[in-house]
């Protein structure tokens, strides 16, 4: 019977599979077959998750614009039109920390974009 040669990549390749699920609940971190199973669908979850993570923010940066816009008397869809045709190219990222952090910046860009 010839001797087994494959011990140490296995070795390897087992620890490092079983390095990634710490943190998991029982076998999911101390099996191989289960730690991978779980290894893999949390590497799926990371893929999509860094995805959606864009949208989500792009949602929560529409509705602080959305609510800081209502407080000057404009919806948001007229807001962003007035400031596309003054030409004002900022992001939504970057309108939504102004009106967090800057109202009457925020105020003068609303009328900027009213008198469009």
């Amino acid at each position: 019977m010839p001797r087994a040669k494959n011990n140490v990549a296995a070795h390897r390749r087992h620890k490092k599979v079983l390095k990634k699920a710490r943190g998991n609940y029982g076998a999911r971190s101390r099996l191989y077959r289960t730690a991978l199973e779980t290894v893999h669908k949390g590497l799926t979850y990371a893929y999509r998750d860094r995805r959606a993570k864009k949208r989500t923010y792009r949602r929560l940066w529409i509705a602080r614009i959305s609510a800081a816009t209502k407080q000057h008397g404009l919806n948001y869809s007229t807001f962003m039109n007035g400031l596309k045709k003054a030409g004002i190219g900022l992001d939504r990222k970057a309108l939504s920390n102004i009106a967090a952090q800057d109202s009457a910046t925020f105020g003068r860009l609303v009328e900027m974009a009213k008198s469009n």
